[in-house]
């Protein structure tokens, strides 16, 4: 099948309920926050409008609810040129919604109710087998049913399409699964929970991702918040590649802007570590702007970051 080039997003919509606040409640504690905003978010929808921003056609496939929720989706999918075409409406069941709570150094936790979002089911997938299979990369995460995220796996095999899988939110990742994936890009909590290694110490981490690339058959990308990106190609040197310095205001999905742009990078044909660098400079500037998929950079502000000055990159 002929590839358009482009990122196919399969993916989760939550409306964000954001509460700013001095800390985090104790439990029965009512604690008086200092903002609030509504903001569109879920990882699958964040993906793909970081994916759009950062220059590749993008298309999303997933579950709204019929009210006013799905409008507001479907009105900045269309803004920002994604093809919605196998969004699904349900009639029955709403749209999903999270609720960060943001701290003042900009770290957050988040609550989700997915509602419609786990009402898409593999047949939905083969309906849209030839979406994914004009697509360059196919992208995933575990907000979805995983017997979901598994067909869309298979159709992205069996047509050539790269998988990439964030495994977030984090939970047990069928075997199965992980041999349809090509990239897997974890954070560091996520890492640990699948690979079952501690984190803490950067040079065991560069081993580990190295050695989970081996066992694995696949590429990793491992983010490691304010200590920057490993990279660990499969049959290569692991790579460190530090953080920009930057001032956070808000990391709510700031994860899903990597993924996005390390997405719209491969599908451009830049090799992994290269789309790393990518990704790296867009999160960056993701942190220091508030909101959910909103705060996605366009590519011409990416490479202005890295063009400023991006770091340089030590093999383990």
């Amino acid at each position: 099948m002929e590839k358009n080039g482009g990122v196919c997003v399969l993916g989760a919509f939550m409306m964000d309920f954001v509460a700013d606040a001095p800390r985090r409640p104790n439990r029965g504690e009512t604690l008086v926050g200092t903002r609030f905003a509504m903001v569109p978010g879920g990882k699958g929808l964040n993906q793909a409008v970081a994916a759009a921003r950062a220059g590749a056609d993008t298309s999303m496939l997933g579950r709204l609810g019929d009210d006013d929720f799905a409008r507001t989706f479907r009105s900045l999918m269309a803004a920002e040129g994604i093809d919605q075409s196998h969004v699904l409406t349900d009639p029955t069941i709403g749209t999903g919604v999270g609720m960060p709570l943001v701290e003042p150094d900009g770290q957050n936790s988040i609550v989700i109710i997915p509602r419609s979002n786990r009402a898409i089911a593999p047949s939905d997938i083969c309906a849209a087998a030839a979406l994914i299979g004009e697509a360059c990369v196919l992208l995933l995460q575990l907000e979805l049913p995983v017997d979901t995220a598994l067909e869309a796996a298979r159709a992205a095999r069996s047509a050539g399409t790269r998988v990439i899988l964030n495994p977030a939110p984090y939970h047990s990742i069928p075997p199965d699964l992980i041999e349809m994936v090509d990239v897997i890009v974890p954070n560091e909590n996520e890492f640990e929970a699948w690979r079952e290694a501690p984190t803490s110490d950067l040079e065991s981490l560069l081993h580990r991702a190295s050695e989970s690339a081996e066992n694995t058959f696949t590429d990793i990308i491992v983010t490691v918040g304010a200590r920057g990106v490993v990279v660990a190609p499969q049959g290569g040197e692991p790579i460190h590649l530090p953080p920009h310095t930057v001032t956070a205001i808000d990391t709510v999905g700031a994860g899903d802007v990597f993924c996005g742009n390390v997405a719209a990078s491969l599908a451009r044909g830049d090799g992994l570590t290269e789309a790393a660098q990518v990704g790296n400079a867009a999160a960056a500037l993701a942190i220091t702007r508030r909101g959910g998929a909103t705060t996605a950079p366009t590519l011409a502000e990416t490479r202005q970051l890295i063009h400023a000055g991006v770091p340089q990159y030590a093999a383990g």
